[in-house]
């Protein structure tokens, strides 16, 4: 079985991979080569899988991609199948022809023994690194590519991303088109440079499903990410047209990609809508790409309309444990940081001295960046630490000692009390630190 992540509305979560014909399927005769095996097994294994999910999907052809993201790379979630698997991909030669990049991996990739991760964790995690490098993929392990110095994908770019909060990212603020991949769907279609054209690759599948009005304030990213939980649990897998979000956003023209407070907000309200739903597609009326060029006639005429009174289901869901008093992290970066955001914990800690481990998770890049600016130092001098490579959703933070963390991020909030078996904390950035500082989670009031 190979897992379709959440694919578009109608379609299964999981498919089975046959060679059995479902549907016509045109293929290239370069296409129809690599399929039969003249460019070697390793291709022709990920061809097999294109062309499956094709056939599946009853696509028409499959469509060139310009990039790949690949999901799947911890160890924590491989186990030693996932990694032999991946090498004997990398020995039956298959190299990626598109660029392509890495999520996250369960440690950083320098200072594995500095962060108490084990040896008999850390061989295997590294093997998988030099499987997918020797494939020809870039070791950048972030779920935020979008927020390197130069963004891999711009507007109309049909690409395969397999990480949900960089699929919804990628439709909706980017404008450009993919499905949620599953991980080895993506690197399929990074080693044969092309993917099946259905659902979010198709114009007529990016319409809405449900029209949301907001109704309360949004003040904060953590108020995002509850709108995100909110919305998702409703939405599903559906697409979303926000019809009234861009009060809450800085107004245009401005980048809404560029690691500011639009993209800050934008990305935190992808993630949760892609974690508690299972939403790869969101248009903000008048803000957001498509919504700009074709406004409501994005919104299909049986579009069901949802309004959001306030963000107390969200808040309640995410603050799973609300007698939980100390924690033993606060996670600041799910997807990863941003600049802005490295910048704002960074003057929070300044000259401050924190009680609780701090974690601020970001690619190596923008780690690079705010180190130059100053920030990376201002959290180290603070006892906190910036954290390249992982995240606490994808890290063995039971191997580490961690049994409870806070956080302001809607996506860890989902995702760490399942994946990693910890209490969790939701809140403002603000009470995050507020915490990080004095050791306990702040009481209101």
């Amino acid at each position: 079985m190979i897992q379709c992540a959440h694919a578009p509305p109608g379609m299964k979560d999981q498919i089975t991979l046959t060679r059995e014909r479902v549907g016509e399927l045109r293929l290239s005769p370069e296409e129809q080569a690599m399929l039969e095996g003249a460019h070697g097994p390793g291709i022709q294994r990920a061809m097999e899988i294109v062309v499956t999910l094709g056939r599946i999907y009853d696509a028409r052809d499959l469509v060139p991609i310009t990039h790949a993201q690949i999901a799947g790379v911890s160890y924590k979630n491989l186990g030693e199948a996932g990694v032999a698997f991946l090498n004997r991909w990398a020995e039956e030669g298959a190299r990626v022809r598109v660029p392509s990049m890495l999520n996250p991996m369960g440690m950083e990739a320098d200072r594995w023994q500095e962060m108490g991760i084990p040896p008999e964790f850390a061989r295997p995690q590294l093997s998988v690194i030099e499987a997918f490098s020797k494939m020809g993929l870039q070791p950048t392990l972030t779920c935020t590519p979008y927020l390197l110095p130069q963004s891999p994908v711009h507007r109309g770019d049909h690409v395969a991303w397999a990480e949900s909060s960089a699929v919804i990212f990628a439709n909706s603020v980017l404008g450009a088109y993919t499905n949620r991949e599953g991980g080895p769907s993506a690197l399929a279609a990074a080693i044969v440079g092309r993917t099946a054209r259905y659902g979010y690759h198709l114009e007529e599948n990016r319409r809405a499903h449900y029209i949301v009005e907001v109704r309360c304030p949004l003040r904060s990213i953590a108020d995002f990410g509850a709108l995100g939980y909110i919305v998702g649990k409703q939405a599903g897998n559906g697409v979303v047209y926000f019809a009234d979000l861009a009060q809450w956003l800085p107004p245009l023209p401005a980048e809404i990609a560029d690691g500011g407070v639009a993209c800050d907000r934008l990305k935190t309200l992808g993630a949760a809508l892609a974690a508690y739903g299972a939403v790869a597609l969101y248009h903000v009326a008048g803000y957001t790409p498509e919504a700009r060029e074709f406004g409501e006639r994005l919104i299909r005429p049986d579009a069901q309309r949802l309004i959001v009174q306030n963000l107390d289901e969200g808040y309640r869901a995410m603050d799973a444990h609300p007698d939980l008093q100390r924690v033993d992290l606060v996670a600041i970066g799910c997807p990863h940081a941003s600049l802005s955001e490295i910048q704002r914990v960074a003057e929070m800690v300044r000259g401050r001295r924190l009680k609780t481990r701090l974690w601020v998770t970001t690619a190596r890049l923008t780690r690079e960046r705010a180190a130059e600016l100053g920030w990376v130092q201002d959290i180290l001098e603070a006892g906190g630490e910036v954290v390249a490579d992982t995240c606490a959703v994808v890290a063995p933070m039971g191997l580490l000692g961690i049994r409870s963390m806070a956080t302001n991020a809607g996506k860890l909030a989902c995702y760490a009390p399942a994946h990693s078996g910890v209490q969790m904390r939701f809140g403002t950035l603000e009470q995050c630190i507020e915490a990080a500082i004095t050791g306990r989670w702040p009481t209101e009031g």
